[in-house]
């Protein structure tokens, strides 16, 4: 019975293991499926053409894969946005092999780099590392934009967009782009975003990635990206004909463009205004923060200071908490008694007593000397009342001993 048993639960444990990898099995090509028709006619709303060339952004923060399409103009706009499925480590770039960290950088795509017998659905392969990291040694192998959400240092989605991806890359070599770029940035290099994340270990790295995002963003053209002085450098045109950028060498005499050179001056002028008014903003918020956090942490510590005081109190007490006295308004020492005259008959208080002690506390009474009548106030009438409203009496009432017991109130 219990190999039958296994067998019966093996369909779910397969299923278990496959669940994760999202297989499209309705398509029966997948290297050579189409893009869905609602993309091809939003293209060509786009004026783009399903072969043109492509770029991509990644963004770590955000979770987002972004597809961006060249337009007639010869600009790019964005035809497709992608939700992240998984991916591995934390902001930052990767530095070694095995540490399950995902890349950040500028990475280009050649068509040799496609996997369409991949293991996981569909993928291709970022060409890490590229010549900067090789120049700071860092290594690391097969790292992917592959399908079956799951990541050990790649950007994993799910396979049906990995299907989308891996068409728009597909149909762009098809019409004759060399390789196309992606942008791996740990997030939106806004003002806002770099000032908070501006004690990083990572900053400096980020400012230089900023200067390729930027230039995008001005530009709308994906950036002309080299590598001289173990740097990245964007749109750099050297000015001796047969001068290269070498990744150990410095860099070549070289410039960028007047007109991208003028509008970058220009946006990076704002760009800075911005970012310290985010960093006064951060800043003001983390004083807040702290204040809020010192006077939490200063309330916690009188609570505990008062909080040994009463264990203090319980353990010189032998263990049990203090009695507190209880006042009661019936005992006969009640100091509210003695403010009432005569609240209490001396004989009902000598029953109470033993026989000799009331005949003590009479004898003491007795030898207490009465006030004299001068310190005993005499009421006086009131000069404003009337003598003889003052001198009347009470008003006689009409005889009611004939009236019946429920007209006794009334007065007809």
């Amino acid at each position: 019975m219990k190999p039958i048993r296994t067998l019966r639960f093996l369909p779910i444990l397969l299923l278990g293991l496959t669940g994760c990898q999202d297989a499209l099995d309705s398509v029966s090509n997948k290297v050579e499926h189409p893009l869905p028709a609602k993309l091809v006619n939003k293209m060509k709303a786009q004026d783009m053409s399903t072969r043109s060339p492509i770029m991509m952004r990644i963004f770590k923060e955000e979770g987002v894969l972004e597809v961006w399409k060249q337009k007639g103009n010869g600009r790019f706009e964005i035809i497709a946005s992608y939700e992240i499925c998984k991916w591995s480590g934390k902001l930052g770039p990767k530095f070694k092999e095995g540490d399950r960290q995902a890349p950040e950088g500028y990475y280009r795509i050649y068509p040799a780099q496609m996997n369409p017998n991949s293991s996981y659905y569909l993928s291709f392969n970022m060409g890490y590392p590229n010549s900067y990291d090789r120049s700071y040694g860092r290594t690391g192998s097969n790292l992917m934009v592959h399908g079956a959400c799951s990541s050990a240092g790649c950007y994993s989605m799910t396979d049906e967009q990995v299907l989308e991806i891996y068409g728009f890359a597909r149909d762009a070599f098809k019409g004759g782009q060399e390789y196309f770029v992606v942008e791996a940035l740990p997030f939106r290099m806004t003002p806002e975003n770099m000032a908070r994340h501006r004690d990083s270990e990572h900053f400096e790295f980020w400012k230089m990635l900023k200067v390729g995002y930027d230039h995008f963003e001005l530009t709308k053209r994906p950036p002309k990206v080299d590598v001289c002085d173990r740097q990245y450098v964007f749109n750099q045109f050297p000015q001796l004909e047969n001068a290269s950028f070498q990744a150990n060498a410095a860099c070549p005499p070289a410039s960028v463009p007047a007109t991208l050179a003028s509008a970058y001056y220009a946006f990076e002028k704002n760009w800075n205004q911005d970012f310290i008014k985010a960093v006064a903003k951060f800043d003001r918020e983390e004083a807040n923060q702290i204040a809020a956090n010192e006077a939490k942490a200063e309330a916690e510590a009188k609570r505990a200071e008062r909080e040994a005081e009463k264990a203090a109190r319980i353990a010189a007490n032998g263990g049990q908490s203090p009695a507190v006295p209880v006042l009661s308004l019936f005992s006969t020492g009640n100091p509210l008694k003695a403010l009432v005259p005569n609240s209490a008959p001396a004989a009902q208080v000598e029953d109470t007593l033993p026989a000799a002690q009331a005949s003590g506390e009479a004898a003491t009474a007795q030898a207490v000397p009465a006030p004299a009548a001068a310190d005993v106030p005499v009421p006086t009438p009131n000069p404003a009342i009337s003598p003889q409203i003052a001198n009347a009496g009470p008003a006689p009432r009409a005889d009611q001993s004939n009236k019946p017991f429920w007209k006794i109130w009334s007065s007809n």
